[in-house]
């Protein structure tokens, strides 16, 4: 009796473990959690004179975070404004043309230079009757010619200038006029930009990880004034063995769970790697030790959004396995 039980269990043994081949436990993988990490760099070389959150504070985008010392890029915009006033009002001279009362005054020179060279040249010429009757001097006939020629080019200058007055503006100086109004603009926005980004203000929803400088301090331009985390964006980083890859899409659901704890949540794989890497000392298991592994992300949703960053996990595919 004994004997044909034990045959009967014997002959069932390949079936039992068919169906515990089939209803095998989903393959787990490693990694962390982490957010998207987002850095707001030193704008510039000033003190540190207002600091609006504090480390671990959730907050909207828009809000601002910390304020720099804004007396010396204030004065630059100021300088910047200025001089655009400035080139505008030259501008705006050469687009009108000369002033009737410009063009009177040049007028009334030319008369009065005109007056002198008649007069210059009426004593030249009288000079020049006695020196052939040896009754001047030859130096004193010199000076009066040089001073009718001087006279003569002061009506050539003066006529030269009411002739620019009546014919305007040339379109060439208003064009480099046009031309310096457009930089004296890109400058005064240059400055105005780099006023505002004194004020340090969150692009979108997030976390304050750290602030590495205290109110007072001054950093150099470029260094991390604040690290912030994307508090609607949490995703496990994890790593996918080489078996488990072909499975493994975009789109797929996935179970997150923490280690060290029960708390499970649900995800999707928002990105996976094509080319191998080796796999992290943290997350290796058993054989995938000698093996290469693939880094993906799998998204989690915002009840994952006050979990630690960098916490370590295990995730699995329901329905996925190595054999796929």
């Amino acid at each position: 009796m004994q004997t044909d039980r034990l045959m009967r269990l014997v002959h069932l043994l390949p079936v039992l473990l068919l169906i515990a081949g089939c209803h095998r436990e989903p393959p787990h993988v490693l990694g962390t959690l982490e957010f998207d990490r987002i850095t707001l760099p030193a704008p510039a070389a000033e003190h540190i004179v207002q600091i609006d959150v504090r480390e671990g504070q959730y907050v909207r985008a828009g809000t601002r975070i910390m304020q720099l010392e804004t007396t010396r890029t204030r004065a630059a915009l100021e300088s910047a404004q200025a001089d655009l006033q400035h080139q505008k009002q030259v501008l705006l001279e050469l687009e009108n043309g000369p002033r009737e009362e410009q063009i009177r005054q040049a007028r009334a020179s030319l008369v009065g230079a005109q007056a002198e060279a008649r007069d210059a040249n009426a004593y030249f010429q009288r000079l020049s009757a006695l020196a052939r009757q040896q009754f001047v001097a030859a130096s004193d006939l010199d000076r009066a010619r040089a001073a009718a020629h001087n006279a003569d080019a002061t009506v050539a200058a003066d006529r030269a200038v009411l002739d620019e007055l009546n014919n305007g503006s040339r379109a060439e100086d208003v064009a480099q006029a046009r031309a310096a109004v457009a930089s004296a603009v890109a400058t005064a926005n240059s400055r105005a930009v780099d006023l505002e980004k004194l004020d340090l203000i969150t692009p979108r929803d997030v976390r304050v990880d750290s602030l590495p400088y205290k109110l007072g301090d001054q950093a150099q331009p470029g260094t991390p004034l604040v690290i912030l985390l994307a508090s609607d964006t949490p995703y496990a980083r994890v790593y996918v063995p080489a078996a488990l890859r072909p499975a493994v899409k975009v789109g797929d659901e996935a179970v997150v769970t923490l280690q060290y704890g029960t708390h499970s949540f649900r995800g999707k794989v928002r990105m996976i790697r094509s080319e191998p890497t080796f796999t992290p000392y943290y997350a290796l298991s058993g054989d995938d030790a000698t093996r290469l592994s693939y880094l993906a992300e799998i998204a989690l949703g915002e009840d994952a959004r006050d979990l630690p960053q960098g916490f370590p996990l295990a995730a699995e595919f329901p329905g996925k396995n190595t054999h796929d």
